[in-house]
């Protein structure tokens, strides 16, 4: 589709163009769809895990429930770039949306629970396809100053299933089981492959300019990828197992790991580089440290406080709608030159809800005290997630939109699976993976464990998000 001064086909001449407007609106409805049932599938299952975890009689192995998932995406990731940069998003979103329903339905009939990792990382596969897939159609399909509007979109797409999901995941898992939460949701992929698929082939479908030429993929990245995924992998059984002999693993994951992320993410972005490498480096460190506490509250909250699990799962609620207002915040006009300033302030909010959350150990601290503190995180999130969203659209050239996405979610992905790994090994030598959510859901008729292995994993993440903070100040290409 061609644009020309801020006026696209379906708009008349004067008329204000927006992502509503006629030539967006369909496409807008299918993508942010999508975003819904990714949104959905995530507040749900999360709410759902520790009673799926306690079941399977895998509580030890309660972290890997999570970082499957992002381990296997690093690999659909770099897939869906390239297959992106060859044949545009079309292809890979449909084959993605397909692995994800795949992956939901064998978590749902898995009878221990490494089978329930297993389907955890075929999700990974087709998330990992979807969402690069999705930041490239938007690449594609809207103008510059349409972008920061659709992010926010796609943030406020979290509102709904982030007040709901719990609550429909916490009633489902205490009256039917826990694995209707993840059979009832691929029955949702259908409407967002109906809805999406018209309008995506007709405005960004194919190869982009300056791509036509490359007619296969670089199998080389493919082997890259896997050999981050394969490394991350026994990082994390090495953390797991922890015994003198897991060195060998250990030592074996860092090796293929190390070299193949270099290779993989832009030139400089391990010495946060200005520009793009720190852009890239910082969506890793505040998803990576947000998304390991998150992990951990309704496990903290069932086992240490007594809550139910819908409860547990409601304390995640009102983050989607500050999420929300955080990336609508960053989508303003009279934001765009103070990016990098609100960027630092969002990873500032970030913090500040991480350090908080052990503190509702002490049972004289009200659990609504922590629901205060995520909803802060949660803005800081959506004003940082955003943003650093925007800045990589703007910094990759169309034909390498494609690899540079999936370098920005791999960072996502792979901070996901080492902190993880890192605080799941600590959880576990700490006493955490004797923790029981009892036969009510409620740490009343189960096992406590110990408290301190929580604290670790709440002080690791913020020390990850306060580093942030630095990071942030180098977003501006000299």
């Amino acid at each position: 589709m061609k644009v020309v001064g801020g006026i696209g086909e379906g708009t008349g001449p004067g008329e204000k163009v927006t992502v509503l407007s006629g030539a967006y609106r369909a496409l807008t409805f299918g993508i942010v769809s999508v975003v819904l049932l990714i949104a959905f599938e995530a507040t749900a299952v999360g709410t759902a895990m520790p009673v799926a975890a306690d079941e399977l009689n895998g509580i030890s192995l309660y972290a890997y429930a999570f970082s499957s998932f992002f381990t296997t995406s690093l690999v659909g990731m770099v897939a869906s770039g390239q297959w992106c940069d060859r044949r545009g998003p079309v292809p890979p979103l449909a084959t993605g949306i397909v692995a994800f329903g795949a992956g939901l339905v064998l978590s749902g009939t898995a009878a221990s629970m490494w089978i329930l990792v297993l389907g955890r990382a075929v999700q990974g596969v087709g998330g990992g396809l979807v969402i690069v897939a999705l930041y490239v159609t938007v690449s594609r399909a809207y103008p510059e100053e349409l972008r920061p509007t659709v992010m926010a979109a796609f943030a406020a797409s979290w509102v709904v299933p982030s007040i709901v999901g719990p609550l429909i995941s916490g009633t489902v898992t205490e009256h039917l089981g826990w694995r209707w939460v993840f059979l009832g949701i691929p029955v949702l992929v259908v409407l967002p492959l109906a809805v999406m698929m018209p309008p995506l082939r007709r405005r960004a479908s194919g190869p982009p300019e300056g791509a036509e030429n490359e007619s296969r993929p670089d199998s080389r990245r493919i082997r890259l990828a896997l050999a981050v995924a394969l490394g991350a992998g026994l990082l994390q059984y090495a953390g797991q197992d922890l015994r003198l002999l897991s060195l060998v693993p250990a030592l074996a994951g860092a090796a293929l790991l190390v070299p193949s992320v270099r290779a993989l993410l832009p030139r400089g972005t391990f010495r946060a580089a200005r520009g793009l490498p720190a852009v890239v480096l910082l969506r890793g460190m505040a998803a990576g440290s947000y998304i390991v506490a998150e992990s951990f509250v309704p496990l903290m909250l069932v086992t240490q406080r007594g809550l139910s699990v819908t409860m547990a799962g409601l304390t995640l609620a009102a983050g989607g709608a500050s999420w929300a207002l955080g990336s609508f915040l960053q989508s303003r006009p009279r934001m765009e030159p103070h990016r990098e300033r609100l960027v630092r302030t969002g990873m500032a909010l970030v913090t500040f809800g991480i350090a908080y959350a052990p503190l509702v150990l002490v049972h004289s601290v009200p659990v609504w005290t922590l629901v205060v503190a995520l909803t802060l995180s949660c803005l800081g999130m959506g004003m940082v997630i955003s943003s650093l969203s925007v800045l990589l659209l703007r910094l990759s050239a169309p034909e390498e939109t494609g690899r540079n996405s999936a370098a920005l979610q791999m960072s996502d992905s792979l901070s996901n699976v080492l902190l993880l790994a890192a605080t799941g090994a600590v959880f576990a030598a700490l006493g955490g993976g004797s923790v029981s959510v009892g036969a009510t859901h409620g740490a009343s008729e189960g096992t406590a464990g110990q408290p301190a292995a929580f604290v670790v994993v709440y002080l690791v993440s913020a020390a990850v998000a306060a580093l942030g903070i630095l990071v942030g100040g180098r977003l501006r290409a000299r």
